[in-house]
């Protein structure tokens, strides 16, 4: 079974017409062609490119020079650029109860003075079972036992490694072989998720939990690297213009955008499905899926508010798709697209509610503060093959081909230089990403100022050049003192120091004669005039004077 955002998509695709859907329910038909649409996508897509590693570094019989096979989770916070290297435990539980015994699995560890089992020490990497449970859930529960990390061992092997001696991997008795990897997909509740997950493959993972069962130490290695190949960095963005979670981070990424400039080249994805993959195309050319494709059922969206009668429709997302990627092909040739930033944000703010979504006043007014003429963008998606009758679109086939050759399985998805960015799509993680993506010492300067700010602060400080309470880096350089300047104030300093030392020894040689004076007055005979009577005196003012007498 493959988990894709709550749907549990068989091993197999099936084809499913739907007809006449404005007879049947809803949000029936609604469901049963979105569980269509992702199952066809999940079979059709090739493998994402992996930009992570998993090894084991003790024992050491059990490293390989090339790491082990695995899949990353599709949710959580990898920490790019970065690795996780800690003991495992093997919980010995498939993790599926909130209620963790965390005084269980193994190895075994001493004894507490009650006789219980002591705890998993932190920090660690946790190894559970898969089953029973979704991965979201799986990893949430470890997450809140401490774990940094969680491996999970998959318990069926793939039919490849089966039928391979040289892989040797054996099914449990009635456990039948999967032809696929499967996904560590997010149910649509793992935005709360903050540590990293694999998934270990069975003939990988029973050597792993072999040592652990035996009391042996264990220690993994999981790390994440962004591919530098120059001083450019490549980032695309696949999403939906109905997408909730996407929303946050385009609404806000702007500022980065415009920071990162030409040291980075953006382009975004409409993702659209294929509907006579999907069956939506009827034998004579018609639209059998209705509201939720254009191009008499070529093109299709699932619909955001599951109604196919009332609100926003999957044809409206995608004419809306079709209109951004105009957009983007008449503002977007330098790689920054500012004009397409400032549109999105517009017509986020402005119309994306059932009401305004498909009002044309609406989207003049978002061309209008965006600063782009509406007649070039509607001659574009009229050009490009527009949204009526059996006519194929150029742009919209262009997504589906690029979606197919990335790889794309679940939405929103960020990838940066080719590689799949992990975690939650928000603005300061995917700035870190493609900052983690440069060759070092090519970094913009908005990196060097910015990866280091809070979470929170990062998109001001795109704004601003400098973390919040900070000085940017032109102030700081206004303020630098030149070699001149130093050098000049340092003479001023050694003068200062020279005239206090001069004054301070002459009024030390002026204490030192009057002392003198001072006592050789009680004891030598004066004049009449004050005077040293027989010049016996003169020799204290010849010491004052450096006179050596010898």
């Amino acid at each position: 079974q493959y988990s894709c955002y709550g749907f549990y998509l068989s091993k197999h695709t099936y084809t499913i017409q739907i007809s006449h859907a404005r007879n049947i329910m809803p949000r029936f038909a609604t469901t049963a062609l979105t569980t269509l649409l992702l199952s066809i996508n999940i079979s059709a897509a090739s493998a994402e490119t992996s930009s992570s590693r998993l090894q084991v570094q003790i024992p050491k019989s059990l490293f390989r020079t090339e790491g082990y096979d695995h899949r990353e989770a599709l949710f959580g916070v990898p920490s790019y650029g970065g690795s996780i290297a800690q003991n495992v435990y093997y919980a010995d539980d498939k993790l599926c109860d909130s209620n963790v015994d965390v005084h269980k699995g193994y190895p075994i560890r001493p004894m507490d003075e009650n006789g219980t089992m002591e705890s998993w020490r932190s920090p660690y990497i946790l190894m559970v079972d898969r089953g029973d449970c979704t991965f979201v859930q799986k990893v949430r529960n470890a997450q809140r036992t401490g774990a940094a990390a969680v491996i999970v061992a998959d318990n069926t092997c793939l039919c490849s490694a089966e039928a391979d001696p040289e892989i040797g991997c054996h099914s449990d008795p009635g456990t039948m072989c999967e032809s696929k990897a499967p996904i560590m997909a997010d149910d649509g509740s793992g935005a709360d998720i903050t540590i990293p997950s694999f998934l270990m493959f069975k003939q990988d993972a029973d050597k792993i939990k072999a040592e652990l069962l035996a009391n042996h130490v264990v220690q993994l290695e999981m790390a994440w690297a962004t591919p530098a190949p120059d001083d450019r960095v490549e980032y695309d963005l696949w999403t939906v213009p109905t997408d909730p979670i996407s929303k946050g981070f385009l609404s806000t990424f702007k500022s980065a955008a415009k920071g990162l400039g030409q040291h980075a080249l953006f382009t975004p994805h409409m993702y659209i499905y294929d509907g006579q993959l999907a069956s939506c195309q009827g034998p004579n050319g018609e639209n059998v899926c209705h509201t939720l494709c254009t191009n008499s059922g070529r093109y299709c969206a699932t619909d955001p508010d599951s109604n196919l009668d009332e609100g926003i429709s999957g044809a409206d997302v995608v004419a809306e798709a079709l209109r951004r990627v105009c957009v983007w092909r008449h503002f977007g040739d330098d790689g920054v697209g500012e004009t397409w930033w400032k549109y999105i944000e517009a017509f986020i703010e402005r119309c994306d509610t059932p009401d305004f979504f498909m009002n044309e006043d609406c989207h003049k007014d978002v061309y209008n503060y965006a600063g782009i003429d509406w007649k070039i963008i509607d001659q574009c998606m009229r050009d490009s093959g527009g949204l009526e009758g059996d006519v194929p679109n150029t742009f919209l086939d262009a997504e589906l081909r690029a979606k197919i050759d990335t790889g794309v399985v679940v939405i929103p998805a960020a990838y940066i230089n080719n590689s799949v960015m992990r975690g939650a799509l928000s603005s300061p993680n995917v700035f870190k990403a493609i900052c983690s993506g440069f060759l070092p010492g090519t970094e913009p300067d908005v990196c060097k100022t910015c990866t280091s700010c809070g979470d929170n602060d990062i998109m001001q400080c795109t704004i601003d050049k400098k973390c919040v309470g900070a000085t940017s880096a032109e102030e700081s350089s206004k303020k630098t003192v030149s070699k001149g300047q130093l050098f000049m104030s340092l003479l001023a300093v050694s003068g200062v120091f020279c005239g206090v030392g001069y004054w301070q020894w002459k009024r030390s040689q002026r204490q030192m004669r009057d002392q003198v004076r001072g006592i050789l007055a009680e004891y030598m005979p004066l004049d009449e005039n004050g005077k040293d009577a027989d010049g016996t005196f003169s020799f204290a003012t010849a010491m004052s004077d450096g006179t050596q007498i010898t």
